[in-house]
């Protein structure tokens, strides 16, 4: 497979033709935070928490081609700020109750919020009111805690072959469907095996009576910060 040079935060690394930036800098140990990017699936390019600066101009690094030459900036103040503004936004939008959520020392927002230094958020809560959905037997939805990663969605429709879950509307009223005449998910074919109920990046869609099967501080990241797994791959 043909290789290239790619600069990014003054290191030279080496990229193989059809990666993306995210992907010949994980192969390098190189954590570009993201949210909405996961290995196991398609690049989505929704939360552009992984924006760098590509030859000077902002650039998804889940979706943009890695090039011969480039020059990258990941870990610049600014950037770094963007990111920390990214995620407090997520959490502001949305009811994140941390301390009462299961999904606490495995969550990527929290690990983020916390990675990039975000205990307290500065930006008015929204507190908006939004339904939770516990109709399915086996999966629960909680909507107050999705961030509209499009996991669900890419996942349900690319590996599961089922198109549980959609997006429906815009803007503020943006939010996730699930492919059901009820509107619940009760009424849709996703199982508790599917990719789609365990790629979730929060606590919005959980697996039911699993909960708390990992005692705090024994939890992903709990101990080390998001990223690191990465970073000590190399």
């Amino acid at each position: 497979m043909d290789k290239f040079t790619i600069n990014i935060d003054g290191k030279e690394i080496q990229a193989k033709a059809g990666q993306t930036i995210m992907e010949a800098a994980i192969d390098a140990g190189i954590y570009i935070p993201h949210l909405c990017y996961s290995q196991e699936l398609i690049p989505g390019g929704h939360c552009r928490v992984c924006t760098v600066m590509v030859n000077g101009r902002p650039q998804s690094a889940c979706t943009h081609p890695a090039g011969e030459g480039m020059v990258i900036e990941n870990d610049t103040p600014e950037l770094l700020e963007e990111r920390r503004r990214l995620i407090e936004m997520l959490f502001v939008e949305g009811n994140h109750f941390c301390p009462f959520c299961e999904k606490q020392g495995n969550c990527e927002l929290q690990a983020l919020a916390y990675r990039f230094g975000m205990i307290v958020p500065t930006l008015p809560y929204l507190n908006k009111k939004i339904a939770v959905d516990a109709t399915h037997p086996d999966v629960f939805l909680d909507r107050n805690r999705c961030v509209l990663c499009g996991r669900c969605v890419r996942a349900s429709r690319d590996v599961d072959g089922k198109s549980v879950f959609g997006f429906e509307g815009r803007g503020p009223d943006e939010k996730i469907s699930v492919n059901a005449k009820s509107e619940e998910l009760s009424g849709t074919q996703l199982k508790a095996a599917d990719k789609a109920a365990s790629i979730c990046p929060t606590g919005s869609i959980v697996v039911k009576r699993v909960g708390y099967a990992i005692p705090y501080g024994q939890r992903k990241f709990d101990k080390e910060p998001i990223g690191s797994e990465i970073e000590k791959a190399k």
